[in-house]
């Protein structure tokens, strides 16, 4: 639908592309935040959301990760450089297995034994997770690739390790604040006069995604599980944009793919759905803060 939407307004085939998988995720902070614990944890409806989420984000790296390539080849075009640019390729390429291995390499032979022998000093475990997400997060930048591609796999490989669910519950506030200042970054880049003709093209998109999306994952649900209500509670947590799709749009857009408008329209689809979404959830769902008492699940 994103794509069509795209091609309608005149958009460029790659836009339209790039507008079309950035809907197509859904939003890990919403559907976390509003899932009660028992349904997260112990609950078949927990263990669907979490399987998609999982899948998306792995699919949103490779993205990210084709959205560089891609751009890197269309700006050595550009500047007619085609060896550099062919170089510059074949560097990216070799360059993401190589990180992945050696990111492997040093979570087991260095990180985690550092983590368990000294698992007892709770700072010292706090520092040396940041320490390896912002070193693995720069060392993917180096090679050519994304500080969030290196940030994905430094994340992934900590989740492996025993004391994953202490270090997830330590690095909540600077989790909270960094979400904040990433939504800032993102809010500061809008030229609103100059969006201003794209918002109501955006609010229609938004509005797509919170009908057909629910409908999409409530089909797809409904042939794991022929219960009538889990497959549409799925769909409607899962029912909105992602911070992912703003991570695409903003790389997209610094890369060349991508042109202003077609940057707004991504930004103002997740902006509508961020908006509206939480508020359906809250109102039908338990969540842990909804303001029906009977609805409230810690």
């Amino acid at each position: 639908f994103g794509f069509a939407f795209g091609m309608f307004m005149g958009l460029t085939l790659i836009e339209s592309v790039i507008i079309g998988i950035a809907m197509a995720f859904s939003s890990t902070i919403i559907a976390l935040k509003l899932l009660p614990t028992t349904v997260l944890h112990h609950r078949h409806t927990g263990e669907i959301i979490i399987s998609v989420l999982l899948l998306q984000d792995a699919f949103a790296i490779l993205v990210l990760f084709g959205i560089q390539i891609g751009g890197q080849f269309i700006n050595a075009d550009a500047a007619s450089s085609s060896l550099s640019g062919f170089i510059d390729l074949g560097i990216a390429l070799l360059s993401l297995p190589l990180i992945i291995g050696a990111a492997y390499a040093m979570h087991r032979y260095i990180i985690t034994p550092l983590m368990l022998r000294f698992d007892r000093i709770q700072e010292y475990l706090f520092l040396i997770v940041i320490g390896w997400c912002v070193g693995i997060a720069e060392l993917s930048y180096a090679a050519g690739l994304s500080h969030e591609i290196g940030a994905f796999i430094a994340g992934v490989l900590i989740a492996t390790h025993p004391v994953a669910q202490f270090i997830a519950e330590q690095l909540k506030p600077i989790r909270d604040f960094f979400l904040i200042i990433f939504f800032f970054a993102i809010g500061s880049e809008i030229d609103v006069f100059a969006a201003s003709n794209i918002l109501p093209y955006g609010l229609a998109l938004g509005v797509a995604a919170l009908v057909f999306k629910p409908l999409v994952f409530d089909l797809l649900v409904r042939r794991l599980c022929p219960d009538e209500e889990r497959p549409r509670e799925v769909g409607v947590r899962l029912g909105q944009g992602s911070e992912f799709s703003l991570l695409i749009g903003a790389l997209a857009l610094q890369t060349g793919l991508i042109g202003n408008s077609a940057s707004y329209l991504i930004q103002s689809m997740v902006i509508v759905t961020f908006l509206v979404s939480p508020f359906r959830i809250t109102r039908k769902y338990p969540t842990p803060i909804a303001l029906d008492d009977a609805l409230r699940r810690d």
